[in-house]
C-alpha cells in the first residue's frame, strides 16, 4: 500500500514585496494526521507562508499543493476544507459567543438543522457553555482563544491553520489549548500551526524552523535535538557574566547563554577537544568553573539552525 500524499505540498515558495524577500524558495511535505509546527521569530516568514498556503496571498514563484488542489487556483475549492485561526481574535466582539458559532456555521454551509446541535457541541467540548450568552469583545483572553478555536472547526475542516494562536494567553491556557489540537490530530485532523514557543514547537509531531524568510531545518523535534548530541554543555561558576564573555568569544563556540547562575555553551562543531580548551581558557584567566556535557534542547536546535559559528556564514541545515 502506497504512503498517503502529503496534506501539503510546496516547491520554491517565494514571496517578494518590492525589495523585501518574504519567503525565500521553501520547500515542504507536511504528513497527514500531524501536528506540524511552523518556528520562527517575528519577520520569519512563518504569517506570509500560511496566506500563501491558505490561498489568501499568491507566491511570487513556486508551487503549492493543499489537500490534492493545486493553489491558488482552486483556492475557493480548499475553503470549505480547511480553517483558519489567526493570531489576532478576529470574530464578532459585540455578538454572543453563541451567536458567533452560529454565524460561522451558516457561512460554512451547514445545513440549518445541523447548526444547533453543531454549535451545541462545540460549547461543550470547548468549555464555552456557561459563557454562550456572553458579548464576546468581553471573555478573557483563553476564553476568546477556545471561541476562536472553535469557530475555526465548526465545518469539521480536513486541515487546520493556526497562526502564533497562543500568543496573548496565560500558560494554563496554552497548555489546555494544545490538548485540543492534539484531540483534532487524533481525530484525523492536519494541523499547521506557527508559534515562536519552544515548549510548543516541542510538542509538535514535526517541525520547520524558518529564519529571514528561509526554511533552516524540517524533522521530528527528537530528531533535530538528537543531531547535536555531544555539542552542549552546562558551565557551573560563581562568575557567570565574565565566564560567559570568555566562552563566547572562543573559536568553536556557537552560543554562550546565561540562566541564573549556569551557562549553556552550544559548540559550533561535534568537539571532543572543546571541553579542555575552554578549561584551559578559564584557568588561564584564573576563572573557576565546572564544565559538564548536556542533553540538547529545542533551543540549542534553533540557535544552530539560524546562526552560523562567529555570526558569518550560512546557517547550518539538518541532514
Amino acid at each position: 500500500m502506497s504512503e498517503a500524499a502529503p496534506a501539503i505540498r510546496a516547491s520554491g515558495l517565494t514571496k517578494r514585496f518590492g525589495a523585501l524577500t518574504a519567503v525565500d524558495n521553501v520547500d515542504l511535505a507536511v504528513p497527514r494526521g500531524q501536528v506540524y509546527g511552523f518556528l520562527g521569530p517575528n519577520g520569519s516568514g512563518k504569517s506570509t507562508t500560511i496566506r500563501m498556503l491558505c490561498g489568501l496571498l499568491a507566491p511570487t514563484s513556486g508551487t503549492i499543493e493543499v489537500l490534492g488542489l493545486s493553489i491558488p487556483r482552486q483556492a475557493e475549492a480548499l475553503r470549505r476544507r480547511i480553517g483558519y485561526m489567526t493570531q489576532k481574535f478576529s470574530l464578532y466582539e459585540d455578538l454572543t459567543v453563541r451567536e458567533n458559532l452560529e454565524f460561522l456555521a451558516t457561512v460554512q454551509g451547514l445545513p440549518r438543522a445541523l447548526v444547533k446541535t453543531r454549535v451545541e457541541e462545540l460549547l461543550a467540548l470547548y468549555a464555552l457553555a456557561d459563557r454562550q450568552k456572553q458579548i464576546a469583545g468581553t471573555l478573557s483572553g483563553g476564553q476568546k482563544q477556545r471561541l476562536a478555536l472553535a469557530g475555526a472547526v465548526v465545518h469539521a475542516p480536513e486541515l487546520l491553520f493556526l497562526d502564533e494562536p497562543t500568543s496573548a494567553v496565560d500558560p494554563e491556557s496554552r497548555r489546555g489549548f494544545w490538548e485540543k489540537l492534539f484531540d483534532l490530530a487524533d481525530a484525523g485532523a492536519t494541523l499547521l500551526v506557527s508559534t515562536h514557543y519552544m515548549d510548543e514547537a516541542e510538542r509538535c509531531h514535526r517541525l520547520a524552523i524558518l529564519d529571514n524568510g528561509r526554511l533552516m531545518t524540517d524533522d521530528a523535534p527528537s530528531a533535530l535535538m538528537g543531531a547535536l548530541a555531544g555539542r552542549a554543555f552546562t558551565v557551573q561558576t560563581g562568575q557567570p557574566r565574565r565566564v560567559n564573555a570568555l566562552l563566547a568569544a572562543l573559536p568553536g563556540v556557537m552560543s554562550a547563554a546565561q540562566i541564573g547562575n549556569t551557562l549553556r555553551v552550544l559548540a559550533a562543531a561535534r568537539d571532543e577537544a572543546l571541553p579542555r580548551h575552554m578549561n584551559a581558557a578559564l584557568r588561564a584567566a584564573g576563572l573557576q568553573a565546572d564544565i559538564a556535557p548536556a542533553a540538547p534542547n529545542l533551543e540549542d536546535v534553533f540557535v544552530a539552525a539560524t546562526r552560523a559559528p562567529g555570526g558569518a556564514g550560512q546557517p547550518e541545515r539538518a541532514p
